[in-house]
């Protein structure tokens, strides 16, 4: 009894190390947003104004240590917002990794101290490239900052270490920076979700971006009756689709209802004798439909906002009614939609 006592206090308290951890680091980075001056304004400028001129524009993005995964990170989120964008490690930089940078590119060295070894050397070499370069630095006062040609500064009072030693709230301010360049061109570039969908075809992130309507349906079979449908009949083809509804459509394929389980289950209690029955005295009419072309997202929206299961997808021409196919909500689950 005493152990669990011990193990539930030393949860505690680790769960308490690691909130202060969390409230450290956004303390110390208050801040950053007012420590971006003109000097952000003229790199994002010239990396705009370069890539106008200069289809093959890129950004090189460099460093050492952590700050070197922090570049990998930053060089990620260029390339998928549109801003071509490469990787170059520091200390293979002065070993031929030189090579990679070429007339029309734009360069970001990234460092804490700016006087590291690595760092120190890399700078002649890059000012005789005329490349321009900007540094993302936590001492203002280092030899990199003073080289820079544009100066971003990532000083922190303190890391969230306690011996304020290992990299934590700097390497954070050095990958804020990172983003807000990145946002800084996606924004004026007009960079929409489209474009973005462009970077990122794979996953359930690539879906929402791109799938549509119709690309669902395509997979699926179509379940329809007629009007004149015997209701035993129609209960066989949503049995056979399993959707939970079929479409109900006219002799042109034009929409004019749908039948769900629960219409069915309706028609069972209102009617004594089935012999005649209908799929049209069962069918509700008007049903929620979209196009072939919207997205998926939409879809899903749709299904959510109404509390519906099933969507009646429909052709591109507005002035009809043409029946496609059918969603139901399982198929947005299985496409990682919701």
């Amino acid at each position: 009894m005493q152990l669990k006592t011990f193990n539930k206090m030393k949860s505690l308290s680790h769960l308490s190390n690691g909130r202060n951890t969390i409230i450290q680091e956004l303390k110390s980075l208050e801040s950053l947003a007012a420590q971006l001056g003109n000097d952000f304004e003229l790199f994002i400028q010239n990396i705009l104004n370069s890539s106008q001129i200069h289809s093959n524009t890129r950004v090189i993005v460099t460093g050492i240590g952590k700050s070197a995964i922090i570049a990998q990170k930053i060089v990620a989120t260029f390339n998928s917002t549109g801003q071509p964008a490469l990787f170059m490690h520091a200390a293979d930089a002065i070993h031929g990794d030189l090579g990679m940078i070429q007339a029309n590119d734009l360069i970001i060295a990234i460092s804490k101290s700016g006087n590291t070894p690595e760092i120190v050397a890399l700078i002649p070499l890059l000012k005789r490239l005329n490349n321009p370069f900007a540094a993302i630095v936590g001492n203002i006062n280092s030899q990199l900052a003073k080289e820079a040609d544009f100066v971003l500064d990532a000083t922190v009072d303190k890391e969230a270490c306690p011996n304020n030693l290992a990299p934590t709230t700097s390497t954070t301010a050095q990958l804020l920076i990172g983003d807000a360049i990145a946002m800084a061109l996606l924004t004026a570039r007009n960079f929409s979700d489209q474009d973005f969908s462009k970077f990122h075809p794979g996953g359930a992130l690539g879906k929402k971006l791109y799938l549509r309507c119709g690309d669902i349906t395509q997979k699926h079979s179509k379940p329809f009756v007629n009007p004149n449908t015997p209701w035993n009949e129609v209960i066989l083809n949503i049995t056979q689709h399993r959707l939970g509804a079929t479409a109900v459509i006219d002799s042109q394929n034009n929409i004019v209802g749908i039948i769900t389980d629960g219409d069915i289950r309706r028609m069972l209690s209102n009617y004594s004798d089935l012999s005649s029955i209908t799929a049209q005295q069962i069918m509700g009419k008007n049903p929620t439909t979209l196009y072939i072309h919207d997205m998926a997202t939409l879809a899903a929206s749709v299904m959510q906002e109404k509390k519906i299961t099933q969507l009646i997808i429909i052709g591109e021409d507005s002035n009809t009614q043409t029946y496609e196919g059918m969603i139901h909500l399982h198929d947005l689950y299985q496409e990682g939609i919701l």
